[in-house]
């Protein structure tokens, strides 16, 4: 296969695989000028079903960075009427705000079946979205049925990492399998991971990769970077370039729980089997990532939020479920 005709399969799985776009379908896709290419080859393949296809580019609405919806794209979205959309553009510092709006409008209030794929790279259409979703499927569901009940989880690795989350039955766990056929159904794609907005947690987490803009920023870190979590909020980052973690830092801190503790999830997409530096594919891996800022209060149920959502990801991990062990050093165990 040529590099076109992998990344033509990866939109091919989203389009009929993940999303089940049928020749009744109405799909609205929105792009950028960085991922036209793959805006383009979605829309190709969303048109190839016989469904009716709207692509549009964020710069049609905005200059970029965009951290308002912008005017217009709204309404455009209405009178097209989709039943499926999806969102694959670039990121950019702050857009992560308008991303939630504009993603909690489409599936909360539209009810349209949702393919979210921020940052999504020619390589991650090779890569993470030509998984078979159906094993995706199944191994995420088995994980959920496992977690879903769970009071502490201890999540260690070779690097350093040592933390335990303790959970709430209030909080709800979500399993993201990659299959959304049901209108109202939502998933970032590449997927595969199950989680939840812990109530605490308490240790280290020693990352090589970080979420937000400083994933296409950074891609995988020079050097891993140490998390210190007390009580369900970071008290201190440690890096080797002080400029970086000054940075860092200062985004955590640019809003009031950006430091606590918001997700923990569990990454099911074997299909994964090394890092990019690209959160959207990267945080599927096998293991476990924790995010500092938003818990994704419309699924979890958390009764807090925040404007900024910053994943980071440890490597070969070991992963306890009250005590039983599930994954030992990347694999899982069950």
């Amino acid at each position: 296969m040529t590099m076109n005709d992998t990344v033509r399969e990866g939109a091919r799985n989203a389009v009929r695989v993940c999303m089940n776009v049928q020749a009744q379908d109405r799909v609205f896709l929105l792009t950028d000028d960085e991922t036209l290419d793959i805006g383009q080859a979605l829309a190709d393949e969303a048109a190839a079903t016989g469904a009716a296809v709207e692509m549009r580019r964020l710069e049609e609405y905005a200059s970029r960075p965009i951290t308002t919806m912008p005017e217009g794209l709204v309404p455009d979205i209405e009178a097209f009427a989709p039943t499926v959309s999806f969102f694959a553009a670039g990121s950019q510092k702050g857009e992560v705000a308008f991303r939630m709006k504009l993603g909690r409008h489409l599936h909360g209030v539209l009810k349209v079946r949702h393919g979210h794929m921020p940052t999504i790279t020619p390589r991650l259409m090779r890569e993470g979205m030509r998984a078979d979703y159906r094993q995706v499927h199944a191994l995420t569901m088995q994980v959920y049925e496992r977690v879903q009940q769970a009071k502490a989880i201890r999540v260690t690795s070779p690097k350093g990492t040592d933390l335990t989350a303790r959970f709430s039955p209030d909080l709800k766990w979500i399993p993201c399998h990659g299959l959304y056929h049901e209108q109202g159904q939502w998933g970032n794609l590449p997927e595969g991971e199950v989680f939840t907005c812990p109530a605490t947690a308490e240790g280290i987490i020693v990352a090589d990769v970080l979420g937000d803009y400083f994933s296409p920023k950074y891609g995988v870190l020079e050097h891993p970077m140490t998390f210190h979590v007390v009580d369900g909020w970071v008290e201190r980052v440690e890096y080797a370039d002080e400029a970086i973690e000054t940075e860092v830092w200062a985004y955590l801190n640019s809003d009031e729980n950006g430091r606590r503790v918001g997700e923990f999830a569990i990454g099911t997409n074997t299909a994964v089997t090394e890092l990019t530096g690209n959160l959207l594919q990267d945080e599927k891996i096998p293991g476990v990532h924790v995010a500092f800022g938003n818990p994704y209060p419309h699924e979890t149920g958390a009764d807090w939020s925040a404007k900024v959502h910053v994943d980071v990801i440890p490597t070969r991990c070991t992963i306890e479920v009250d005590g039983e062990v599930i994954m030992v050093d990347g694999k899982f165990r069950l």
